[in-house]
């Protein structure tokens, strides 16, 4: 009987993007995955908002279903991680209580977990203003939006800061990267 050749799986890891509304975390996910796929890895970005218009679209914006929607997207990616795949997730998260179950969840099924935090000033946020939620907050015609005027709870210790206002998408995507490789995985 033949052996089989040993495994040469990678593992895959959680890459947890949270920060503001414009922040920049979808396109520096999407940076990175295109990066990786290049080097021929297995990924996955779970982008916030096209989950919330699919596996979340029955959540609204309350305290609960805020959670309810981060703990969707941590057993996602888990199951996706703990399977090989990175797994990207460029999402608010906006409590730290909610993204600190994330990473136990990770932690007791010993899979690689990072937290990101894409640190852009609201200001700049607002004038990026991708998707006119700011303007739209700003002429009353929403309330609530996470760093205006509902909290967002920014990591205090997270594995990488980065500031997308200060860098090329391309450089923050490399620091990333660079972290990825450092950990063994990338």
């Amino acid at each position: 009987m033949e052996k089989s050749p040993l495994c040469t799986c990678r593992p895959g890891a959680t890459v947890w993007l949270t920060g503001l509304p414009s922040a920049g975390k979808t396109t520096l996910a999407r940076a990175l995955a295109e990066r990786l796929r290049g080097e021929a890895r297995r990924v996955e970005v779970l982008d916030g908002d096209e989950m919330r218009s699919s596996l979340c679209a029955d959540l609204g914006f309350s305290r609960a279903d805020r959670n309810a929607n981060v703990q969707r997207l941590g057993l996602m990616a888990e199951v996706l991680a703990r399977n090989g795949v990175t797994a990207l997730v460029p999402v608010i998260a906006p409590y730290a209580a909610d993204r600190e179950a994330v990473r136990r969840r990770h932690e007791s099924s010993g899979t690689p977990y990072l937290e990101i935090h894409v640190a852009t000033p609201v200001e700049v946020c607002a004038e990026r203003d991708v998707k006119g939620l700011y303007a739209r907050q700003a002429s009353g015609e929403i309330s609530g939006l996470t760093g205006v005027d509902d909290p967002y709870e920014a990591p205090e210790v997270p594995d990488l800061r980065i500031e997308t206002h200060t860098r090329a998408v391309r450089e923050c995507a490399a620091t990333l990267h660079a972290l990825l490789a450092e950990r063994g995985l990338a």
